[in-house]
């Protein structure tokens, strides 16, 4: 690894910390009040006082939103790092002016 973080990576740890497929409904929920966290921060800026503190800040709740994003692929048994290439190249032919959602490797 070239000290980068892969999505399979992030997928592979959450799930051997964090992995009830019965619980599908509460993540989603917790995934939901994560977003309105992400807002609340971004809405105030919150950004880092220094890299070690990063408590309520857009960083933290950003990750938060990636965390049970994942959490729910793995419930579903879905390979995030194998979907993300293949809808870019639907978004691609979708918005062919380079839209905001395409993947360029």
């Amino acid at each position: 690894m070239d000290g980068r973080i892969s999505v399979a990576y992030l997928q592979s740890y959450i799930k051997s910390k964090d992995h009830h497929p019965e619980l599908v409904k509460d993540y989603f929920l917790k995934l939901t009040e994560e977003t309105g966290e992400l807002a609340r921060a971004m809405r105030k800026g919150l950004r880092p006082a220094s890299p070690e503190d990063i408590r309520g800040t857009v960083d933290e709740e950003l990750w938060d939103v990636i965390y049970y994003a994942l959490a729910i692929a793995n419930c579903y048994g879905i390979d995030m790092e194998s979907v993300i290439p293949k809808k870019a190249a639907f978004n691609a032919q979708r918005y062919p002016d380079s839209g905001p959602f395409t993947l360029d490797r």
